[in-house]
């Protein structure tokens, strides 16, 4: 089985690359084992954030009214790619 590929978009305007670098490193981090690779994909529609896997929408700024905290994602990114990834600190108590 391929391991799976990340995307993160985010909106240059609104100036989130630097957010999204560092998600990018915590998944890059966690997921060494995991994951193909994850990509940062600036777009063009203001005030977007998003983050897939292999296309697959984990998670939407607009729809959630927020963005996700690195335990929250790094917990949707584990339940796809590696359900029995023990995350230590960040897992669900």
């Amino acid at each position: 089985m391929e391991k799976p590929f990340i995307n993160i978009t985010y909106c240059p305007k609104c100036g989130w690359m630097l957010r999204s670098a560092y998600m990018a490193q915590e998944i890059l981090t966690t997921f060494v084992d995991e994951v193909k690779g994850v990509s940062l994909l600036p777009s063009e529609t203001s005030g977007v954030f998003t983050i897939t896997i292999n296309e697959k929408l984990i998670f939407d700024r607009k729809q959630m009214q927020r963005f996700p905290e690195i335990k929250e994602l790094k917990q949707l990114i584990r339940d796809v790619v590696s359900p029995d990834k023990n995350l230590g600190h960040s897992d669900v108590k």
